[in-house]
């Protein structure tokens, strides 16, 4: 019996979804790992990814064909040997959308109205009157990274009457995006944006991309937020900026290092926003990841290759 591993604890109705598509296959579903440990090299399909899974299925004869990540990013998988074994990747990009943009806008919106002030105020009992309140309204978006969460970024920040710039690789037009450029349009898009939000993934090229010279170049009056991966940023240059008045804040949901360690200087300055890499994450997620993982699947029981997300295992997005 062929059988799949699904690495996560989903609803009855869920798990039925999957059994549906697949009835004549044994389905392994949940987070304990005493249930689908013992049948890792069983399994063909794996969704979700565990360090187990290399030490039992990336060794030798294996049956994986398929891993359906459970989330957008693919850099803690190991690519290049599931690339030598020919397993197909793909993710749950989709996802992310709905809730990574009410992420970023919730961030952008406390900044200017000064809620995570008055927050702060409210912890200590302290009725202190913020300041220098300002509006997002016609103000400049800069969205390094344009794909479904950047675009999504885009259609809302039209409600405010931003104007919106993008950055994309291919620097090919987007609904919603005022100008767009690639790579090599970046320092203009940094020295116009109020508000910079990086939705890029990690990749051998994007590692590092926002230091120093990034920083310097953005107007002291803009605020840097990054909802994409961590590694993209360079952690002592962004902390420089902040604290030399090079930026005036950011909002901050991924990190090189996570969980955030204590001693980081970021955890004390008052024009920061951290949230612990929870951007992404909804009530919806499982539905929507599920729903991903079901047109992947019927592609494949019919012998085609899953293509919704699929991953190019050589650019490592």
């Amino acid at each position: 019996m062929r059988t799949m591993i699904v690495l996560h604890s989903l609803s009855d109705e869920q798990i039925q979804s999957i059994q549906l598509k697949a009835s004549d296959w044994r389905i392994i579903c949940g987070d304990d790992k005493g249930a689908w440990l013992p049948h890792l090299q069983e399994a063909e399909i794996i969704c979700g990814w565990k360090p187990e899974i290399a030490e039992q299925c990336l060794s030798g004869d294996t049956k994986l064909k398929w891993v359906q990540a459970w989330g957008a990013g693919v850099e803690k998988l190991p690519l290049e040997e599931l690339n030598q074994h020919g397993i197909l990747v793909t993710t749950a990009s989709g996802v992310h959308p709905i809730p990574t943009s009410e992420t970023v806008f919730a961030m952008m919106l406390s900044f200017s109205r000064k809620v995570h002030h008055s927050v702060r105020n409210q912890v200590n009992k302290r009725w202190q009157p913020t300041s220098n309140l300002g509006e997002i309204h016609g103000k400049t978006i800069g969205i390094v990274g344009v794909g479904a969460i950047g675009a999504e970024i885009a259609r809302l920040a039209k409600a405010f009457e931003m104007n919106v710039l993008g950055v994309r690789r291919t620097g090919y037009s987007s609904a919603n995006v005022d100008q767009m450029f690639d790579i090599h349009g970046l320092r203009n898009v940094l020295e116009e944006s109020d508000y910079v939000v990086v939705t890029t993934p990690l990749t051998n090229q994007t590692r590092h991309m926002f230091s120093w010279e990034q920083f310097r170049v953005m107007k002291r009056s803009a605020y840097y937020i990054n909802i994409g991966r961590g590694g993209t940023t360079h952690t002592e240059a962004l902390i420089a900026a902040l604290q030399g008045g090079e930026i005036a804040g950011a909002g901050l949901d991924v990190f090189e290092q996570e969980p955030l360690p204590v001693d980081n200087p970021l955890w004390d300055m008052d024009n920061v926003i951290i949230t612990p890499h929870n951007g992404g994450i909804t009530d919806q997620y499982h539905n929507r990841a599920v729903e991903i993982l079901l047109i992947n699947l019927g592609s494949y029981l019919e012998g085609k290759e899953p293509t919704l997300n699929l991953v190019n295992l050589i650019e490592q997005y």
